[in-house]
């Protein structure tokens, strides 16, 4: 089993100040030794640390954590993709086998057309070029620019993450299925069974709330293209780990072995060349 999406960081509030005050619980470091036990104990053997700050250093703080604990088997890390150094940088990092691509905190940026800014589309066809992954952090109004990212990039690998963060609180489904709809004719696309229940109502979800938004997610991308992520310590804000992946097992219990293990494990496996 490979967990493709959970963070690490020592905290300090300038780094993260998406960690606000009612995110009291994430306001502490997450490392590798805390982590390394929960995986043990849910029978997951690797996982995929994902940026969490958008600083040069940030990558560099992860490649460091990867080298150091065999179980992390691949970093998404964050670049500058407008940087006109940017294939400088990357050459930098060509000694680094573990990192596998990027990912920019898109959710946060005002403009729901920020990843198509020129310079911005000319840095990931420039990471692309490179053999780098690119994950989609966007939330559902941002999909449109999403979308046209992926037919700009016919052949390059991307993820969207925690499916986009659908309105799962409030029952929203209709407008972000439609949208989510698209991707499903491009085959280099791959979605993330992630970060569900912090979209939730953190304190009174059930594990069937989220079985329409996981079909739909089967539906739009198949067997071969979805993968678990438990979005940790993230998801701590309203589960256990243990919780979390309870909410992907109920929702395989009803497909074959060979499916549950495509995205359990071989799918992000493929996906990251891990």
């Amino acid at each position: 089993m490979i967990d493709a999406h959970q963070h690490f960081w020592h905290y300090r509030s300038a780094d993260f100040p998406w960690i606000t005050d009612k995110l009291q619980v994430l306001k502490r470091d997450f490392l590798p030794e805390e982590l390394g036990r929960i995986l043990e104990r849910n029978g997951v053997s690797g996982c995929v640390a994902v940026q969490a700050a958008q600083h040069d250093k940030e990558t560099h703080f992860l490649l460091d954590l990867a080298d150091a604990n065999p179980f992390i088997r691949g970093v998404v890390g964050w670049i500058d993709l407008e940087a006109f150094n940017l294939s400088e940088k990357l050459h930098a990092y060509l000694p680094f086998s573990k990192l596998k691509g990027f990912r920019h905190i898109l959710q946060d940026e005002e403009d729901p057309s920020y990843i198509l800014r020129p310079g911005f589309q000319k840095g990931l066809d420039v990471i692309f070029e490179r053999g780098y992954t690119y994950d989609l952090l966007v939330f559902p109004h941002q999909l449109d620019g999403a979308l046209q990212t992926v037919r700009n990039f016919p052949e390059a690998p991307m993820v969207i993450d925690h499916l986009a963060k659908p309105g799962i609180a409030k029952g929203e489904i209709h407008s972000w299925k439609e949208k989510m709809q698209s991707f499903g004719e491009f085959p280099h696309v791959y979605g993330k069974l992630s970060g569900m229940v912090t979209e939730h109502t953190w304190d009174s979800w059930k594990p069937a709330d989220f079985l329409p938004y996981l079909e739909t997610m089967m539906e739009v991308f198949g067997e071969d293209r979805l993968m678990f992520g438990s979005d940790w310590p993230v998801c701590l804000l309203a589960g256990t780990y243990e919780e979390v992946k309870g909410v992907v097992e109920l929702f395989l219990e009803g497909f074959s072995p060979e499916v549950r293990r495509k995205v359990w494990a071989d799918n992000a496996v493929r996906f990251y060349s891990l």
